[in-house]
């Protein structure tokens, strides 16, 4: 692994970011609109307060995982991948230089994601608001690392969405966020404690009624397993040659 390779991955794919207008698009103005719906739905109630931090740390991850994934795949299927791995560059130079250039990416969108759902949509929150940045950010870098990991799975573009529902579905279910953990059944309730999206809402939920850095630490941390655990699966899957 070389630092400076790494590093020059993560330009190259931010050079190429910065240049997909519709994939920024995607990633920036998708998860407002979102939010701005919601707030539209249900102007003069509490569901924005109560819903709203979970949804900013689910978007940026649901996100975050397609363009990945697809990304990936693209310069998989490209040749472009199989090019590059010819080269004296490792695959752990190639996978966290990917995850380098996405969590700048990831970083941008929590930013517009938080200001905009409070500052625009009035989302209240009694929590450090910049804490609930920084797990937003953690929550798409570990969409990113998931992204990464599955595209290893996929052949095609369309098999890559494919794995969305797959992958994000069971963790919407199961997180708590349309019924608390408590009241599932416990065969249940102890799976949703090995799926990363369970920590990812509670600590959001924590968050907005009040809760400081040493009430979410636990939470925080298991998300970063998760993320590094991801890419450790996407080191070890990625193929030199493209079938």
């Amino acid at each position: 692994m070389s630092t400076a390779r790494t590093l020059a991955t993560a330009r190259r794919v931010l050079a190429q970011l910065r240049h997909d207008r519709r994939t920024v698009a995607l990633v920036l103005v998708m998860p407002c609109v979102l939010l701005g719906l919601v707030a539209w739905m249900f102007d003069g109630t509490d569901v924005l307060d109560r819903f709203g931090p979970v949804l900013v740390g689910f978007f940026p991850l649901l996100v975050m995982f397609l363009v990945t994934s697809v990304a990936t795949l693209r310069e998989r299927t490209s040749g472009t991948l199989e090019r590059l791995m010819t080269m004296p560059l490792g695959r752990a130079d190639l996978v966290l230089g990917y995850a380098l250039a996405f969590a700048v990416l990831a970083t941008v969108q929590a930013l517009v994601v938080v200001a905009f759902a409070t500052w625009v949509c009035g989302m209240h929150v009694e929590g450090p608001v910049a804490l609930m940045v920084a797990v937003a950010v953690l929550n798409a870098v570990l969409g990113s690392a998931l992204g990464l990991a599955a595209s290893a799975l996929a052949r095609t573009e369309f098999q890559a969405v494919q794995l969305m529902p797959a992958v994000i579905l069971p963790q919407l279910v199961t997180c708590g966020l349309l019924m608390p953990r408590e009241a599932m059944p416990v065969v249940l309730e102890r799976v949703s404690r090995g799926l990363p999206l369970t920590y990812a809402v509670d600590a959001m939920q924590h968050i907005a009624r009040g809760a400081a850095w040493a009430d979410v630490r636990g939470a925080v941390g298991a998300m970063a397993l998760f993320t590094v655990g991801a890419l450790v699966l996407g080191v070890a899957t990625l193929r030199r040659r493209t079938d």
